[in-house]
């Protein structure tokens, strides 16, 4: 008889081990969920933790990045703006005002000095820790990256003793609010400080370093970073100066009853001859750049226009790569009819300058010293009215023969030749500015008028700084025939007749007043004035036969 196979007590199945697989499972589902829990936990640690400090930063609404002005969460607070210059009147008052960080220098937890600019003002400003001014915004200014825009509220303090490391030297500010307008990126490609020093000595525009290890920063690489470059103050001098040069001769020539001109810099044929001009492609023809104002400032006075103004870019083709030399550069141009003699146009010119020169000391003074006082140069000597120097060609040319050039009765000077003559004339009459008159008529333009004297020579002049020109000028041909005669003999000749000549030439057939006129290099006048080394300094964005950017 047959057993029956036992069944499994209670169920009916049989009884079955977990496998390892599963174990495995369970096992690893376990240590996920805890690891979630324990992240979880972390978590809202930490967020308790953020929200306890956040409850203990007092200052967490008045400092901190500020939304892109003009996004659509930016909330203008109308709050008025204050001007760093007029800081002294604010005493122990509450200010707003923007600027930008020079540097931050942290002094502990609870403490930061900041050095705020604006425009050529430097200001001290203090954040420390209190009751009122949380740790967390001490930090936050320490960090802040140099070059970052910001706006800033604070007490305006007198201190005990003047503060050397800025401009404002008896006040500092006590900030109370900080924010962060425009956040500059790090690293620059070139530190603002090292703008602030000299050029190396090397012209060529070679990094160098001071004795004390600083960099010199030079020349090309100031210039491939130009925005950064122009931030230095001693830039924003050179160009307030160089601004200034233009209103004051605007002044000056308006009272004596100039009219101000804007004359076309595309001309459709190089009128003045030569190859100095930059061609260009106008629709389906040639056109050319204007070496000058020349013609058409002749061509005013033709039709009746008495006294003539203008400031205005010129071009010259020059493959010239030296400290005085650029393809675009600013004229400033004037022509004038006379009564009798061309020297009645030179007198008003002289004039000019010299109360230029004047009033850049008297209106201008702060930002000269500031840049003279990296590119230390000689106080400039200045003649009085009516008392410039005018010395003739060939009694300039007999001052260098007797102190050992050699160079002939009609010959050109060269640049050391000028400089020469400029020390000399400084030696002699004590004035850094002067005139040159009666220059040969073989190097000059063919529209110069020769002179009754000698037919070698002509009725033109240079005014010099600092024995460097600045000035090239003359009485002009009135008389179409006589131009036009000129014009042949010239070398090389000019045709009277042509695309770019005719209508000038013809201009003067219909009767013209005798004129003079002359036109300045703008930037030479602000790098003589200032002894700046390179007159690429002068321009913003400066153009030569090696440059056409930034």
């Amino acid at each position: 008889m047959t057993e029956p196979t036992p069944a499994a007590s209670g169920s009916g199945e049989p009884n079955k081990e977990p496998s390892k697989n599963a174990l495995k499972k369970a096992q690893k589902e376990k240590e996920k969920a805890e690891k979630k829990a324990a992240a979880k936990a972390r978590e809202l640690a930490e967020r308790q933790k953020k929200d306890a400090a956040d409850a203990e930063d007092v200052s967490k609404d008045v400092y901190g990045e500020l939304p892109l002005c003009g996004s659509k969460d930016f909330k203008p607070t109308g709050t008025p703006r204050e001007d760093l210059s007029k800081v002294d009147q604010v005493e122990d008052k509450e200010i707003t005002f923007r600027c930008w960080v020079e540097n931050a220098r942290p002094q502990g937890a609870k403490l930061a000095f900041l050095n705020l600019r604006q425009g050529l003002n430097t200001v001290q400003a203090v954040v420390a820790a209190s009751e009122k001014l949380s740790k967390q915004m001490v930090k936050f200014a320490q960090n802040i990256s140099t070059e970052s825009t910001l706006a800033v509220t604070g007490l305006v303090k007198r201190v005990k003793e003047p503060i050397k490391s800025a401009t404002i030297k008896d006040f500092e500010i006590h900030i109370t609010k900080l924010f962060v307008e425009v956040k500059a990126e790090v690293p620059l490609p070139l530190q603002v400080e090292d703008a602030e020093r000299p050029l190396p000595s090397d012209e060529a525009g070679q990094d160098e370093k001071e004795s004390d290890g600083r960099p010199l920063v030079g020349l090309n690489t100031r210039l491939n970073n130009r925005t950064i470059d122009l931030r230095a103050k001693i830039n924003h001098a050179i160009f307030v100066i160089k601004s200034g040069v233009c209103s004051l001769f605007q002044e000056f020539l308006s009272q004596q009853g100039f009219t101000l001109i804007h004359t076309p810099k595309i001309q459709g044929a190089a009128g003045e001859g030569g190859a100095n001009v930059f061609e260009l492609k106008y629709f389906d023809r040639s056109a050319y750049l204007a070496q000058s104002p020349q013609f058409y400032k002749q061509m005013l006075i033709a039709s009746r226009f008495q006294k003539v103004m203008e400031i205005g870019p010129v071009f010259r083709a020059e493959n010239s790569n030296t400290a005085r030399h650029l393809t675009e550069f600013t004229g400033l141009d004037l022509e004038m009819e006379f009564q009798e003699n061309y020297h009645e146009v030179m007198g008003v010119l002289e004039d000019l300058m010299l109360f230029i020169f004047k009033e850049l000391n008297n209106r201008y003074k702060k930002e000269t010293d500031l840049v003279r006082s990296a590119y230390h140069v000689d106080e400039f000597k200045l003649p009085e009215s009516g008392k410039v120097p005018r010395i003739p060609f060939q009694e300039g040319i007999k001052m260098l023969r007797e102190a050992g050039e050699e160079l002939g009765d009609f010959d050109d000077l060269s640049t050391p030749q000028e400089k020469h003559l400029g020390r000399l004339v400084l030696e002699k009459y004590n004035s850094d500015f002067y005139t040159l008159d009666q220059f040969p008529l073989a190097i000059r333009p063919a529209y110069t008028m020769p002179s009754p004297a000698n037919p070698q020579l002509s009725n033109s002049y240079d005014m010099f700084m600092r024995g460097q020109e600045i000035c090239s000028g003359a009485q002009r041909i009135h008389n179409a025939d006589l131009l036009a005669e000129q014009m042949r003999k010239h070398d090389p000749p000019i045709d009277p007749n042509g695309a770019g000549t005719k209508d000038y030439v013809d201009s003067f057939r219909y009767g013209c007043p005798p004129h003079a006129g002359g036109g300045f290099g703008l930037e030479r006048i602000v790098q003589f004035w200032l002894g700046l080394p390179n007159i690429r300094m002068t321009s913003l964005f400066p153009r030569d036969p090696q440059r056409v950017a930034p």
